[in-house]
């Protein structure tokens, strides 16, 4: 299927590594344009030369300053921007337990970003009709346990989409939502790895994943990502897709 992205110019934060590389990626191989925006500059250049095309800022993303400025910058040396994927996050764990400037941080890692960002682009947005695709988790419908701040975050992020979607429909500007819930990367890795059978606890959490008993990869979801942000989904706002074979909505007492 065309998906008509050739030479679109795409904001995705966190872009270097995990999900957020795979959405790079993608975007890449639809002729599109990614340019990554977080702290891990190393990373972000090493994934633009194996894709042979886009750039990088470094900066960080907690800090509003260091937003507005690159947000100058990309105005003046690329243009203006057609899509933004607001992807960067961290499961932090801060809990109950933690003080409330802990879960202040919580929020300036995941949702204060997004906000800041879809504000200083908004008027890119507006004026080639674009869309913003924000990447929440399972974690704001289920719940996790000592996470209240990112569950928080996602929640917000989830509302946001809404929101946003009421707010810049006149403007034709697209705002969907995909949430990953158990997603292969690295990080999910170093964590398995940590467990005393690391064997048995993956196939532990696949035997809760109704369709196929797998984890999502995330290409599938990047792959989503990129649709929901093409002219083929082009009547598609205020969605929040869950890309997650069963495992959020459907009964998870169902084995094959």
């Amino acid at each position: 299927m065309e998906l008509h992205l050739e030479g679109k110019k795409v904001i995705i934060s966190g872009g270097a590594k995990g999900i957020g590389a795979s959405i790079v990626k993608s975007f890449a191989n639809e002729g599109a344009i990614p340019i990554i925006l977080g702290r891990n500059p190393d990373e972000a250049k090493s994934l633009l030369e194996e894709i042979g095309i886009g750039y990088s800022f470094h900066l960080e993303l907690t800090n509003l300053e260091e937003i507005q400025q690159t947000v100058k910058r990309i105005s003046e040396e690329i243009g203006t921007i057609d899509i933004l994927v607001n992807n960067a996050g961290v499961n932090d764990g801060v809990s109950l337990n933690d003080p409330p400037s802990k879960f202040i941080e919580s929020l300036q890692n995941n949702l204060i970003h997004p906000f800041a960002l879809s504000h200083y682009f908004i008027k890119d947005l507006k004026k080639n009709e674009g869309c913003i695709i924000n990447i929440s988790s399972k974690v704001a419908d289920t719940g996790q346990g000592s996470t209240s701040g990112y569950a928080a975050s996602k929640g917000g992020i989830n509302a946001l989409t809404r929101e946003w979607a009421i707010d810049l429909a006149s403007h034709g500007v697209r705002v969907n939502c995909v949430v990953p819930a158990e997603v292969i990367t690295p990080l999910y890795e170093k964590w398995l790895s940590k467990k005393d059978n690391p064997e048995k606890a993956k196939a532990e959490i696949e035997g809760l994943i109704p369709l196929q008993n797998r984890f999502t990869t995330s290409e599938e979801i990047a792959d989503t990502v990129v649709f929901l942000a093409s002219p083929r989904s082009s009547h598609t706002t205020g969605q929040i897709i869950y890309p997650d074979g069963g495992y959020t909505h459907l009964d998870r007492a169902f084995k094959n």
